[in-house]
């Protein structure tokens, strides 16, 4: 008795816990907290799903309690039997409606969003407006390319995007099926390898500020050993920041090293990097030879490695074993055979690779 008592009571408080934990949450991460209007929408789509449940559970509560208090066998009655309502016309009538009409409810407003986020006739027109803003999308394992088309400049992991207007995205993968996913600004899209989906997303300026002016972007399909480590961040600008950070993107050019020990680390990278990652935004390779991401700036991005703290220490980390950060990465033992001076000098070299 004892043993089932203190079983319960660890079950009420996991369950208290579990409730309480999941109302938690953080403006740049929280589908909770939307901060957009596409996410404003499917916000609004849960809040009526979940209120028709409630009130149908609510609803049936109320049902079943009254027939149990009403219809209880009391002293005397045993073998009274209550009045039988099977073939009732009007109940059948009743009970068949009323899940109609809540399916109705809820089938127009979400046939209705789902059109209206399927719209991208703006981003297919040959002729579209100069300041519509499309974003081409690859997934790789572990890590994303971001190629601004219509401005002629790549980079990679961080995603910067104008606010207060809508982005649309081509999304595709280069090599396993991915998930594009911002929790707080929108929903999840696939990334397939063999066509490209397309959808538009909205970043609020005043949920941005909120948020600190970074949102968390997550791979949200079961792509590898590094699935939960496949991170992007997210920079939404005014507009006017925006094209400026565009004008720096297309104007940088090969970078010019001064620092000695830096100088080092670009003689390391030109040996054994350059085949793979670009230092330049403005990269004409064709997709397949963009192997690894583009480093053009580094220097100024969220984080190492899409996870880990931006500073020259975990750098380090990443340089000497890359494996240990994201297992089964594609640089896994490229590394082994640098020395400490080596790769001080190219991470020395790496985080001088800066735009603004």
């Amino acid at each position: 008795m004892n043993k089932g008592l203190c079983n319960w009571r660890l079950f009420s408080l996991f369950g208290m816990m579990a409730l309480l934990l999941a109302g938690c949450g953080k403006p740049f991460l929280s589908t909770l907290q939307p901060a957009g209007e596409v996410a404003d929408m499917q916000y609004s789509l849960m809040l009526l799903s979940t209120s028709i449940m409630v009130l149908v559970i609510v609803v049936v509560a109320i049902i079943f309690v009254y027939v149990v208090i009403r219809f209880r066998r009391r002293k005397g009655e045993e073998n009274k039997i209550p009045k039988q309502v099977e073939g009732s016309h009007k109940l059948e009538i009743i009970w068949t409606v009323i899940p109609i009409i809540l399916l109705l409810i809820l089938a127009v407003p979400t046939v209705l969003t789902t059109f209206k986020l399927a719209d991208v006739k703006a981003m297919n027109d040959k002729k579209r407006d100069k300041d519509t803003v499309v974003v081409n999308v690859r997934a790789n394992q572990y890590w994303w390319e971001f190629e601004y088309p219509d401005y002629g400049i790549i980079t990679s992991q961080d995603l910067v995007v104008p606010t207060n207007e809508k982005v649309y995205f081509n999304l595709i993968a280069s090599d396993v099926k991915h998930s594009f996913w911002i929790p707080a600004v929108g929903g999840k899209m696939d990334t397939n390898t063999d066509n490209k989906n397309q959808f538009w997303l909205v970043f609020d300026q005043k949920a941005t500020d909120k948020a600190g002016g970074v949102f968390y972007g997550k791979c949200a399909e079961l792509c590898g050993p590094s699935h939960a480590l496949m991170d992007f961040k997210v920079r939404p600008l005014p507009r006017d920041q925006f094209d400026a950070w565009v004008k720096k993107m297309q104007n940088v050019k090969k970078p010019v090293v001064t620092d000695p020990v830096a100088k080092e680390g670009e003689a390391i990278f030109n040996k054994s990097c350059i085949g793979c990652h670009a230092v330049t935004p403005v990269d004409k390779r064709p997709e397949q030879a963009r192997t690894a991401p583009n480093l053009a700036n580094f220097g100024d991005r969220e984080r190492i490695a899409g996870i880990l703290e931006h500073n020259e220490e975990n750098l380090k980390k990443w340089l000497r074993d890359p494996n240990s950060v994201k297992p089964g990465n594609k640089m896994a033992g490229t590394y082994g055979h640098l020395t400490e001076e080596q790769i001080d000098a190219l991470a020395k070299y790496l985080m001088s690779l800066k735009v603004e």
